[in-house]
């Protein structure tokens, strides 16, 4: 493990910073916000503060820029999308540095941000003209009427981004939403600010229309509060308690939402699995961003026979982690983001073993590294009624429990109020497949943690439960950010019996009519 202590100040550019919070929607002269580095714990940069009017401001100049954009055509708006694939990967570097300065993650983590962003818009500039085009539908009376189905935008979006991904959840929220023909007024976490600022330069540099994307700053129960207020469809990640309240208060209005929350999601290994490549997964899936990943492990049911062979494959694994700060791929897992996450992680831990359960590995703050470095975790013995047990830690800490069989396991898996991933391991993948339908899970990977699944873009991406509410990614990561219009177009001017035509005549020759389209099998 590295204790070389780093320096961000020789990987930022403090010009471009302030440049880019310039770009805030916020009054002259507002008050002003300092961004920590997690690395070192030192002030990062300063960020305006919005107010509510500055809210309605942005909201108001994003409508203006809608009504235009909406009328371009959506092959115009795609290529536009397209264009931030390519500048993504040509500035890479740059962004990986400034995900790193403000999250405080490995650079390995960071550039997963970078690829999954490109893939992102790759798949929403193709995928996106053919989503969103006219289709026809079946008619009420074949070949008398025409049924066309469209999709219409929802106007102005409300983004809230966390920020454990401040680039992938600033922007890959967004983009749907534009080719769709709808401008964002955008909300990230304070700490994850600049990160989603210079993704908006980004998308400005590849023609997005200023105005079309507004981002505001501040508390997040009072902006993002007015966020919700004014926005004609929230998209939230971030916590179910904080969910709850966006839906209720959307309910109000009647607004619709997509919102991916907590999880506590299950790893099962099954009892034909293959120990180095599942051990070797687990890794990535449990500790990734230092566990501060809505997709990552914190359970790990192994069957009874593969326990000990497992975690001894595991435990060699995790302690030959490279935990610390470097701007270079040379570490295998950064820091935790606040003081905040430090102390519940270590919460968590101390309440396991208070209640009787063991340390595997790690378990150990790690102020030598960095304010808020911890080790990767390893517990066993945890029960329910220990916060580990119970809630999500969102951290670099794991449970280790062995099962009797596939039926425990799932039962287990799903003991939870959350579901939004899990990981099946076996080497027969039918057997992973069938597990996997058994899940109350929105999202399942078969021999892998949550890259698979969530970058498969065609794939919708979302939870069950207290996980969620609707999808990101795939067809419907498109639609949500549209209103179904239905058009029918009818070639008799009256769906009613003709003239000298009883009633009764015409009711049976409707029903001989609905007999024969059920047997040719029209629908």
């Amino acid at each position: 493990m590295t204790t070389t202590p780093v320096n961000v100040d020789t990987v930022v550019d403090r010009a471009l910073l302030d440049r880019l919070t310039d770009r805030v929607v916020a009054r002259p002269r507002a008050d002003r916000a300092a961004t920590v580095a997690p690395f070192s714990g030192t002030p990062l940069a300063e960020v305006p503060l919005s107010t509510t009017d500055d809210v309605a401001t942005a909201f108001a100049a994003a409508r203006d820029a809608q009504r235009w954009w909406a009328a371009r055509p959506v092959a115009e708006r795609a290529r536009i999308i397209g264009h931030v694939h390519d500048l993504v990967l040509d500035r890479r570097g740059e962004i990986a540095d400034l995900v790193q300065a403000e999250a405080g993650k490995a650079r390995r983590d960071a550039f997963e941000e970078v690829a999954d962003v490109a893939l992102a818009a790759h798949y929403v500039a193709v995928r996106g003209p053919r989503v969103l085009r006219e289709r026809r539908r079946l008619g009420l009376l074949p070949g008398l009427t025409r049924a066309i189905e469209g999709h219409r935008p929802k106007g102005v979006v409300g983004v809230i981004s966390p920020w454990n991904y401040p680039l992938t959840l600033a922007i890959s929220d967004c983009l749907p939403a534009f080719v769709a023909g709808n401008a964002v007024v955008h909300k990230p976490d304070s700490q994850a600010m600049l990160t989603a600022l210079l993704a908006r330069s980004i998308a400005i540099e590849a023609g997005l229309p200023e105005a079309l994307w507004q981002i505001v700053s501040g508390d997040g129960p009072v902006i993002g509060g007015a966020v919700v207020e004014h926005a004609d469809y929230v998209s939230f990640t971030g916590s179910t308690a904080t969910g709850r309240v966006i839906a209720a208060r959307l309910g109000e209005r009647l607004v619709g939402a997509s919102l991916e929350l907590g999880g506590k999601n299950p790893m099962l290994v099954l009892d034909d699995a293959d120990l180095d490549r599942a051990a070797e997964a687990a890794v990535r899936a449990c500790f990734s961003n230092a566990g501060q990943l809505c997709m990552s492990m914190e359970r790990l049911y192994v069957a009874a026979p593969l326990r000990e062979p497992f975690l001894e494959r595991f435990l060699g694994r995790v302690e030959s982690m490279h935990v610390g700060a470097a701007f270079d791929y040379s570490c295998d897992m950064g820091s935790l983001m606040s003081q905040a996450q430090l102390d519940k992680v270590r919460a968590h831990v101390d309440d396991a073993v208070a209640k009787g359960a063991r340390v595997l590995t790690g378990g150990r703050a790690r102020p030598d590294l960095g304010p808020w470095f911890h080790e990767p975790t390893v517990l066993d013995g945890v029960r329910p009624g220990m916060l580990a047990a119970d809630a999500e830690t969102f951290g670099p800490v794991v449970s280790v429990y062995p099962v009797s069989s596939d039926d425990e396991a799932v039962e287990l898996a799903n003991d939870t109020p959350y579901g939004l991933n899990a990981s099946v391991w076996t080497t027969n993948v039918r057997r992973g497949i069938h597990v996997a339908r058994r899940l109350r899970s929105g999202v399942v990977n078969v021999n892998e943690g949550y890259a698979a699944a969530w970058g498969s873009h065609d794939l919708p991406i979302g939870g069950m439960g207290a996980s969620g509410l609707g999808r990101r990614h795939g067809r419907e990561g498109i639609l949500r950010y549209t209103e179904p219009q239905a058009i029918a177009v009818q070639r008799v001017h009256n769906i009613a019996p003709p003239a000298g035509l009883s009633y009764d005549t015409f009711t049976d020759a409707m029903a001989k009519s609905l007999r024969v389209l059920r047997r040719t099998g029209r629908a």
